[in-house]
């Protein structure tokens, strides 16, 4: 199948995406983790933190519940942004140069324009979702917003609150759906290449599109680990972001051409 006839390159000057076996992702981790092992200290110190990054967001928003769900899927939508340096060291590691931590920090320092202009992107979808999680709160839930402890079992094992936890997961569900298919390779993308943000999020969007199963996965993936993390009160992120990182950057080289 010739991609170069794709819908999008009617608009769009696009690289070649290739299309993908849908168990992909598990060598992205293998990847991933074969970057981490290489360049473990580097990785680690920013898992760190993240980690830290992700205990304060709990700190500061365990008194409202509200703010703890829409902090947390914040956390996945800024992700993104947040592991362009562990981008930066697989396509230092991949191209035979220096991949330090100080090396990793100067590639951002040199793509600081193009990782601006997504920030200030994923900045406002995620000041979006916290409205939009604030709303549903007050429309929606009957209950009394105690401690988090409280309100999780409320929400989860009393029965009572189904149909605000089934319509606030369906908009979490967007949101992140959403910077998932713009973000999952554009960031890296814009480490590697002289383009633009929305040249790379419609490449992004189109490796979504052509790997359907494969990219449904690895989102499910990137959740799950994530969730590990947090379930472990930050220690988990201190590994597994810095993998899901260089796991992205081989993700979007097996992606693009």
């Amino acid at each position: 199948m010739d991609h170069s006839m794709h819908k999008l390159d009617r608009h769009f000057n696009l690289p070649r995406v290739r299309e993908v076996d849908h168990a992909r992702p598990f060598h992205w981790l293998q990847m991933g983790w074969n970057d981490l092992r290489e360049h473990g200290f580097a990785s680690i110190a920013y898992g760190v933190f993240f980690a830290a990054i992700g205990y304060l967001i709990l700190a500061f928003a365990a008194p409202r519940p509200y703010l703890v769900t829409a902090s947390i899927s914040g956390f996945f939508l800024v992700g993104p942004i947040l592991a362009a340096g562990l981008y930066e060291i697989s396509r230092r590691s991949a191209a035979g140069q220096p991949a330090g931590l100080r090396d990793s920090l100067r590639g951002i320092a040199g793509n600081y324009e193009s990782l601006l202009s997504i920030g200030i992107f994923l900045a406002i979808v995620m000041l979006g979702w916290e409205r939009v999680s604030a709303v549903l709160f007050a429309l929606l839930f009957t209950g009394e917003i105690a401690e988090l402890g409280g309100f999780m079992r409320t929400v989860l094992f009393s029965g009572e609150h189904l149909g605000f936890a089934a319509i606030y997961l369906l908009a979490g569900f967007l949101f992140a759906g959403l910077v998932f298919c713009a973000t999952v390779i554009s960031v890296p993308m814009l480490m590697d290449r002289d383009t633009d943000m929305v040249t790379a999020m419609m490449t992004s969007l189109r490796a979504v599109s052509l790997n359907l199963r494969a990219m449904a996965l690895w989102a499910a993936l990137i959740v799950l680990l994530i969730g590990i993390g947090f379930a472990t009160m930050m220690v988990g992120l201190v590994l597994l972001l810095p993998l899901l990182g260089h796991a992205t950057w081989h993700a979007y080289r097996d992606l693009v051409e």
